[in-house]
């Protein structure tokens, strides 16, 4: 069990504009609640906050301490989606003195300007209400004068309890140890059977089959609680960990949303080569046993940005080794994963993303075959045998020294001791 702060709406929130023209937005349609707001009922003067329009924008809104300087007390802060967390955005407006916030899409692509179902995070302690609403309305904002905003949002946000689900195999080696996960809950407005009931029921499906397995080392199984609220469970529970333990996980594979029914065959780029970013040593070798399914099965697939939003995220902080699918959410389909993929070009690869329609009807079955066979074939890969990514954490581990003796050398004029220690040794 671990805590968390639990969040529901109880009726539906209220935007208007006061002055200088009254008006009133509709809701779920022009606004909408960002998880874990507060609830409130504030007016103020609108202040955008370091806004940047246009396509191809590359908006940083409100992600600065910096952004907010100058900024007038007891204002509702006007805030662009772009770069860092919702609730680091919403934190720093309401330590400049905002009484509300108002975040809008940043509409640098076109699935970038509606609403989205998002979440401000379960340690959001900013203290004042928080709405989303659309870049056109956001952007339209920008250029009134005197413009006075009224926030309304009728929730309720109270600390409770909810738990983690973990099992493991009684054979193989606890001290190397292959962890998979996918979490259990879904949003407030929908059964979540793709969001992620997918992911659950596969990773259920895999552990009744291991019963009759033989694995040389460990499987543990994870079904996260309060992903939705900003990946608490995992997060918590990596966190719980002692060194040592950590020490013991050579992989966590992750599986989040794996049955979308405009869906995409997609791998967690784990050496970076799509995307820049690369996991920690042995994310690579990982990637590439997926894409060995993939191969074999003669079925496309295509990397996909490391994006930290999902249950991963703490085990890639903490430097483990991490793998995983996902099929697509609220982006777009393109005409080219359209043709490798099949399905429709233009829309969403999950239309009813965080809706009330992610309902049982919302599952693509042969997504979900694949992507399942995906998750067991890696999995009772690794139960095996770890030795590829040993052997890439081996590698990182004997080239760290030599980047470090590299380093010092281009700069012999810099101070050692400003140096980690890990160089030095």
């Amino acid at each position: 069990q671990f805590p968390f702060n639990a969040f529901y709406p109880t009726g539906d929130g209220i935007l208007q504009a006061t002055a200088p023209t009254p008006t009133d937005y509709v809701w779920e349609e022009d606004f909408t609640y960002l998880s874990q707001t507060e609830p409130g009922d504030v007016t103020g003067m609108a202040v955008a906050v370091d806004v940047q329009l246009g396509p191809d924008n590359t908006s940083t809104s409100g992600c600065e301490p910096e952004d907010f300087t100058d900024f007038p007390a007891g204002s509702v802060a006007v805030i662009q989606r772009g770069a860092c967390a919702f609730g680091q955005k919403a934190t720093n407006a309401a330590n400049a003195g905002a009484t509300g916030v108002v975040i809008f899409n940043q509409g640098n692509t076109e699935d970038r300007k509606g609403l989205t179902n998002a979440t401000l995070g379960d340690d959001y302690a900013g203290g004042i209400p928080v709405v989303f609403t659309t870049y056109d309305i956001g952007a339209g904002w920008v250029e009134q004068q005197d413009l006075q905003l009224r926030v309304v949002t009728n929730v309720v946000r109270e600390q409770t309890e909810t738990s983690n689900v973990i099992a493991e195999t009684n054979r193989g080696n606890p001290d190397n140890v292959v962890m998979t996960g996918a979490h259990l809950d879904s949003v407030f407005e929908g059964a979540g059977i793709n969001d992620n009931g997918s992911g659950s029921a596969a990773l259920i499906e895999l552990a009744l089959q291991m019963k009759r397995a033989h694995p040389r080392n460990q499987v543990r199984f994870a079904w996260w609680g309060a992903e939705e609220a900003g990946l608490v469970g995992s997060t918590f529970y990596v966190n719980s960990l002692s060194q040592e333990e950590k020490d013991k996980i050579k992989v966590y594979l992750n599986y989040d949303m794996i049955g979308s029914p405009n869906f995409g065959n997609f791998i967690y780029d784990g050496d970076g080569s799509d995307f820049d970013l690369a996991g920690p040593p042995g994310s690579a070798a990982t990637e590439a046993l997926f894409e060995k399914y993939f191969n074999l099965r003669e079925i496309a697939s295509e990397g996909t940005q490391i994006s930290f939003r999902s249950d991963y995220a703490q085990f890639f902080e903490d430097g483990i080794a991490f793998g995983g699918l996902f099929t697509g959410a609220e982006v777009l389909k393109t005409e080219e994963q359209a043709a490798k993929f099949g399905g429709e070009a233009g829309v969403a690869f999950d239309p009813c993303y965080h809706s009330a329609c992610d309902d049982i009807t919302n599952v693509d079955e042969l997504a979900l075959e694949i992507n399942g066979d995906a998750a067991a074939f890696v999995t009772s890969w690794l139960s095996l045998s770890t030795r590829v990514i040993d052997e890439e954490i081996a590698a990182a581990e004997e080239a760290e020294p030599a980047a470090g003796a590299r380093a010092l050398q281009a700069e012999p004029q810099r101070d050692i001791t400003h140096w980690g220690d890990k160089w030095i040794k």
